[in-house]
């Protein structure tokens, strides 16, 4: 992959999404991982001041939101700094549940982060007529590491097309800080939860299976198991066959 080729390529994109849809720029989570980061990027490239980036924790570890601003400050991004911690602890309460539930074996409580972080964005897109710009990557999609209506929630995927390690790649050539490129993923849902963890292999062994059909039998059955289950989180709603008029 050329990664300057691959940047100016979807720079080009997003500024012509924008431009068809009518829009005026583009909003993001900003996370403080490598994903979200090159989205930002790509982002202040493409719509230069119509862009921004929305950092969102929710009871998060305090050095996420660090390596967001120091992306903000790098790259001179305009971003807003919502702390959903309170809407996510009334939310349980109104739903019975104790935010000392939200651990590691609970997903439809963790699940509710990232659908309010999906309602946040799009309300800065309504506001500023942007569209939204997600951070999934091919690695992810192909699996279903996402949440549905969630992080999944989203206008445009620019890095869709894309393995983990070639977001990597186009990191480096963007510039991110080496910090954010190095760090563990993580989709922020409890503490100490890292993606390589929760998926049960790493995103090495992901991107060999789906670039060269490479891997052991073990991590080859787990990403079709889970291809298989999560193929729902691809498709738009299903609907019945309309009945016949005749």
């Amino acid at each position: 992959m050329s990664a300057a080729a691959t940047a100016d390529r979807l720079v080009e994109w997003l500024r012509k999404e924008v431009q068809a849809a009518g829009c005026r720029g583009l909003v993001f989570g900003l996370s403080g991982g490598v994903d979200s980061s090159v989205v930002a990027v790509l982002a202040k490239r493409a719509c230069r001041e119509e862009h921004l980036g929305v950092i969102m924790p929710i009871h998060s570890d305090p050095s996420d939101r660090g390596d967001a601003l120091l992306l903000v400050e790098q790259f001179h991004l305009n971003y807003r700094d919502v702390d959903l911690s309170g809407v996510f602890e009334a939310l349980l309460g109104a739903l019975g549940e104790s935010p000392t539930g939200a651990g590691k074996n609970n997903l439809p409580i963790n699940n509710i982060k990232p659908r309010l972080r999906m309602a946040t964005v799009y309300y800065h897109a309504a506001r500023r007529r942007y569209l939204v710009a997600g951070t999934g990557n091919r690695s992810e999609l192909t699996v279903g590491y996402f949440t549905k209506y969630g992080d999944g929630g989203v206008d445009l995927l620019p890095l869709g097309h894309l393995v983990k390690h070639e977001v990597r790649e186009l990191a480096e050539h963007l510039g991110v800080p080496r910090s954010i490129i190095e760090k563990p993923p993580s989709a922020g849902m409890w503490e100490g939860q890292t993606d390589e963890d929760e998926l049960g292999f790493s995103y090495a062994e992901l991107d060999s299976y789906l670039v060269e059909g490479k891997g052991s039998d073990k991590v080859s059955e787990r990403i079709e198991e889970l291809r298989r289950g999560n193929a729902h989180k691809l498709r738009i709603p299903k609907m019945p066959p309309p009945a016949s008029r005749t």
